[in-house]
């Protein structure tokens, strides 16, 4: 005789649930642009930018639970178009620069500002790759990763609390409201205290500079600036303590070294204790960062080698199982694209970036700055 709670129990487990539907989709864009806008304005300002996955996962949850059917595949799909705004913002290291030196403008263009297609290829482009990136790189850089606590797994773990998996069922609306309480609270005090600060009523920036005996012919400067935001102290809270001490430990180095060693040895110059420190941190000690960002990627990408090329052949034996007519075999997490179709359609992406490249080479300017220095 049928079992009737095995029959609900199996009906239950092979019902369909909501994962890519539209109020997700319009919640994820909403999100992104926000997301984005505060990105590239603290990009801009402070020269950091802070990852979107996990506070998108937070509020998609804390809104949805509002809405009937709400899964937590829903909230993945939030969470992973929301997260588009930290790579989006990644263009302010780029573009800004371009602008200031006149090499990005579009003075024939309708827009009068930017070369709005260019733009727009770029973006697009570099979305599809992205995406297709992620295919092998989410396998070296989460599911395969040593890392103690990479961000794909947090942003997991926050999304199975809050649907009220695990055992968290009894607290999944509480952690949704205070959640949502405490990005509410957190907007609320940045922009009051924002607010405080432009009336005048509190300083939010204090500056100095002073002369300094250093290894060098001539006294030399340096100095401090402590500004004070909450929107920086978000940022912070969000990278961790460890990349905050990071960041202490070169701010040191380079304001206690670096800006005194530096400025004392320019014995030509006669500007203003303010202007020389300014001068020698934007044309010398800024070099020296970017030369260790530059050796901890090539660092990086070398340490990525083993992983990605494991990612790339476990991606492959999950495309053979596919194509031997074995996919409901495979994990829910292994039925990615076809490796195949991500080869195939990355390289389609590179013609048009290799033209996008050359247009640029040639309506900036760049080319014959090349060729001159060629002749050189």
């Amino acid at each position: 005789m049928p079992n009737p709670a095995a029959n609900s129990a199996a009906t239950t487990v092979l019902e369909p649930r909501k994962e890519f539907t539209i109020r997700g989709l319009i919640i994820g864009i909403v999100i992104t642009i926000l997301f984005t806008a505060a990105n590239v304005y603290f990009g801009l300002k402070a020269g950091l930018t802070f990852a979107t996955s996990i506070p998108a996962a937070v509020i998609s949850m804390a809104i949805l639970r509002y809405f009937k059917g709400a899964t937590i595949q829903e909230n993945n799909i939030v969470q992973t178009v929301a997260s588009a705004a930290g790579t989006l913002s990644s263009i302010i290291f780029v573009l800004p620069g371009l602008i200031m030196i006149g090499w990005w403008s579009d003075k024939q263009g309708w827009l009068h500002a930017f070369p709005f297609w260019p733009s727009f290829g770029i973006c697009a482009l570099g979305g599809i790759l992205g995406v297709m990136y992620s295919i092998p790189l989410r396998r070296a850089l989460v599911t395969n990763s040593d890392l103690p606590y990479p961000e794909g797994i947090a942003c997991a773990e926050v999304l199975k609390v809050g649907a009220g998996e695990e055992g968290h069922s009894a607290t999944a609306a509480a952690e949704n409201r205070a959640g949502l309480l405490a990005v509410v609270w957190g907007s609320i005090a940045s922009a009051a205290f924002a607010l405080i600060v432009a009336t005048r009523v509190f300083a939010g920036d204090v500056v100095q500079y002073f002369q300094v005996r250093a290894d060098g012919p001539k006294p030399g400067v340096t100095g401090f600036d402590f500004f004070l935001s909450f929107a920086l102290f978000a940022i912070g809270h969000l990278v961790g303590l460890w990349v905050g001490i990071a960041m202490l430990v070169g701010a040191l180095i380079g304001w206690g070294w670096g800006v005194p060693h530096f400025s004392a040895l320019d014995t030509g110059s006669t500007a203003a204790i303010a202007d020389l420190a300014n001068a020698t941190w934007s044309h010398k000690v800024r070099f020296v960062g970017a030369g260790t960002i530059g050796v901890a990627a090539i660092w990086t990408l070398l340490k990525l080698v083993k992983p990605v090329t494991s990612g790339l052949a476990s991606a492959m034996a999950a495309s053979r199982v596919r194509a031997a007519g074995n996919a409901g075999s495979l994990p829910r997490t292994e039925q990615d694209i076809p490796i195949g179709q991500v080869g195939l359609i990355s390289l389609a992406c590179m013609v048009p970036i290799g033209y996008l490249l050359w247009n640029f080479a040639i309506i900036s300017g760049c080319s014959s700055v090349a060729a001159s220095c060629s002749s050189c």
